[in-house]
């Protein structure tokens, strides 16, 4: 059986259904820009697939493309064209298509969204290097009279190439809201002669705490040959209580459904930096 996956193209049912979010983005994205009757440019959330850029909770139902003529942009039937004047760098050509580059992507998501839904890809563009804050403030310098680009020195202010990960990203906007002392990023416990023996997603050092986020692709991550998951849980466990023992600090684990309860995780993060239990 074929779906019609937009107005003068197909696919096999099973094909399509088969596909993620993301690959049918990306094949809906090429017939777009294939399609286009004006000279466009891949951006935005399209641009971010194409980069490879972590999204999370962001509407993958639109192609979005930015018009290179200045003239008004237009949304149809599953895309939409921005305006957007596009300066030397802006853009780059990938698979034969115009796509806008890292650090224009990165700020075209501030426009189209908040903090938490925006940080993740620029967080992730710091740590690849793919851009820079040098980059990025230059860039909102030119966007600055642009419409609903309030967020976007935020977002920069706030991004650090330092997270590893989405879980990271949207932890970090989470604990903006204990109003406690911001933690460090991937911090390093080092021996007495300045060796890193561990990494932990956060640290609060002059409190004593770290906390480590448990997800489904970390522990895949670190899956040996012959292992299962369990080995992994077992693993993670003797790690975090060797960095205890040594530390003499205390560890607070979170997992994706804690960030669906932010309200109840952040009274039990403000529990714990200030001495109470370390456990929900």
């Amino acid at each position: 059986m074929l779906v019609r996956i937009r107005h003068g193209a197909y696919c096999l049912k099973e094909l399509w259904e088969a596909r993620t979010r993301e690959a049918r983005h990306l094949l809906l994205s090429g017939l777009a820009y294939e399609f286009a009757r004006t000279d466009v440019v891949l951006s935005h959330v399209s641009a971010a697939i194409i980069h490879d850029a972590p999204l999370w909770d962001l509407s993958l139902e639109e192609v979005h493309m930015t018009r290179t003529d200045g003239r008004a942009g237009r949304r149809e039937v599953g895309v939409v064209q921005h305006r957007g004047q596009l300066r030397k760098g802006d853009v780059m050509v990938v698979d034969g298509r115009k796509v806008t580059s890292p650090t224009r992507t990165a700020l075209d998501l501030t426009t189209l969204t908040d903090l938490e839904h925006a940080l993740p890809a620029m967080d992730h563009f710091l740590r690849t290097g793919r851009t820079s804050k040098a980059e990025l403030r230059e860039g909102a310098k030119a966007m600055a009279r642009w419409a609903n680009t309030l967020g976007t020195d935020l977002v920069i202010n706030f991004a650090d190439g330092r997270r590893e990960s989405l879980a990271e990203s949207r932890t970090a906007v989470m604990l903006l809201g204990t109003g406690m002392p911001a933690p460090e990023p991937n911090y390093k416990i080092r021996d007495h002669q300045g060796n890193v023996l561990w990494r932990v997603d956060f640290a609060w050092p002059e409190l004593g705490v770290f906390l480590e986020f448990d997800g489904k692709v970390k522990y895949q991550k670190f899956l040996k040959e012959g292992e299962d998951v369990t080995d992994v849980v077992l693993r993670e466990k003797r790690r975090e209580e060797r960095i205890c023992r040594r530390t003499g600090w205390r560890c607070i684990r979170l997992t994706w459904a804690d960030l669906e309860r932010p309200a109840a995780t952040i009274r039990y993060i403000i529990s714990v930096l200030q001495g109470g239990p370390v456990y929900l």
